[in-house]
């Protein structure tokens, strides 16, 4: 047999033996920085504790349609075993959980923008919905703010002149939402975790520095609220630098509510709203997607946990 393993050497920088009882050691840092860091572990650690003591509950909502999604869902599988839902079959699905998409309306000329417009009032933005234009506004696709007839056909001519056809720029026009801070929500399948909720703010943020918080579904109303905290560019949302603080209470309710349609129907493999705008009272869905398929079998029977960083 193995010999034991010889005990571990005291640690160099400490004592040999424990200090007399009742002896009171205060922590010493050769730097400030140092110190920081390690009341903010400590912090972390406590919160952790406190987390893991009460993860908290997955609220009820009286308005969410169960069985209304879950016969839309069955109606699109039977036209194949795996689609991309369209606009308007995006929205209703959406819908049946209390989730409501920004209102935008097809705009193949310039007589149909128009007509959109008037229909949905002004101001209005003007948008150009392909996939290589879709959520880059720095690439000029996105015209905002227009007020009036005249401001909507310029844009319009100015977009097409730019780049490309109607046909291939697919615009439509939408409704004005309040101003505030533009984020993006996901629920994807994992094939490791199973079902993931992801939150974080929209443009860079998420596409070039990755900066997104991940949680299990089902989400708790604690876990949504440490969600929306988790990423860097949290600041952005509570008051940075004396912008008004968003309504947050609006963005952990659409997470719980997504994370509730996921959880309630395997078969949506993929849901992502971008961008959300969400503004000092309430927000806005301004763009969705949502990808149907029949749910993977599981094999494994243990619980399933994210990677941790």
């Amino acid at each position: 047999t193995a010999a034991p393993a010889a005990p571990a050497a005291p640690h160099p920088a400490g004592p040999a033996d424990p200090p007399p009882e009742g002896t009171r050691l205060i922590p010493a840092y050769p730097a400030a920085e140092r110190a920081v860091r390690a009341l903010a572990q400590a912090v972390s650690y406590a919160q952790w504790r406190r987390d893991a003591a009460d993860p908290g509950k997955v609220p009820e909502y009286e308005d969410i349609d169960e069985r209304g999604a879950a016969e839309l869902i069955a109606g699109h599988l039977a036209r194949g075993q795996g689609l991309a839902l369209g606009d308007e079959e995006t929205c209703e699905l959406l819908g049946r959980y209390g989730i409501h998409v920004h209102r935008a309306l097809p705009a193949p000329t310039p007589d149909d923008a128009v007509a959109a417009a008037r229909a949905l009032g002004y101001p209005v933005a003007l948008k150009a919905t392909a996939p290589h234009l879709r959520h880059r506004a720095d690439l000029g696709g996105v015209r905002l703010d227009l007020a009036d007839e005249e401001q909507l056909r310029r844009a319009y001519a100015e977009l097409t002149e730019l780049f490309g056809t109607p046909a291939e720029l697919r615009p439509v026009v939408q409704g004005m939402a309040p101003r505030g801070v533009d984020t993006v929500v996901r629920a994807v399948i994992d094939p490791a975790a199973g079902a993931v909720l992801s939150f974080g703010l929209a443009g860079a943020a998420t596409q070039l520095l990755g900066d997104m918080g991940h949680r299990l579904i089902p989400v708790t109303d604690r876990e949504a609220t440490s969600l929306i905290r988790s990423v860097r560019t949290a600041p952005l949302l509570f008051g940075w630098r004396g912008s008004a603080p968003v309504d947050s209470a609006a963005l952990e309710e659409l997470l719980l509510r997504v994370s509730r349609l996921v959880d309630d129907h395997p078969e949506v493999v993929a849901v992502t709203l971008e961008p959300v705008v969400v503004a000092p009272r309430g927000l806005s869905v301004l763009s969705a997607s949502v990808r149907l398929a029949p749910p993977p079998a599981r094999d494994d029977l243990g619980p399933r946990t994210l990677p941790a960083y």
